[in-house]
């Protein structure tokens, strides 16, 4: 998953983000350009936290310890006889 598919993820979040905030504001009748950027604030700061938790949760599941995988690639040492 190279950078454009994190660019692509980062708009489909902060556009429609943008569209409800800022509809929210021309709803109660004060849409000034300060409520439109306010909006366009709020929209880039969620998308990118929102981004940026899918990143790294995707990153933590990628390198997760797999027990069962390094159990099964370890040779196992002979076992004495009477001992458990």
């Amino acid at each position: 998953m190279g950078a454009a598919y994190w660019i692509k993820r980062y708009l489909l979040a902060a556009v429609p983000l943008f569209a409800i905030l800022a509809a929210v504001e021309w709803y109660k009748g004060a849409a000034t350009e300060q409520d439109f950027l306010s909006a366009a604030a709020w929209a880039a700061m969620a998308a990118a936290m929102f981004t940026v938790s899918s990143y790294r949760r995707l990153r933590m599941r990628r390198n997760q310890a797999c027990a069962m995988c390094s159990d099964i690639s370890k040779p196992r040492e002979p076992r004495e006889p009477g001992k458990t």
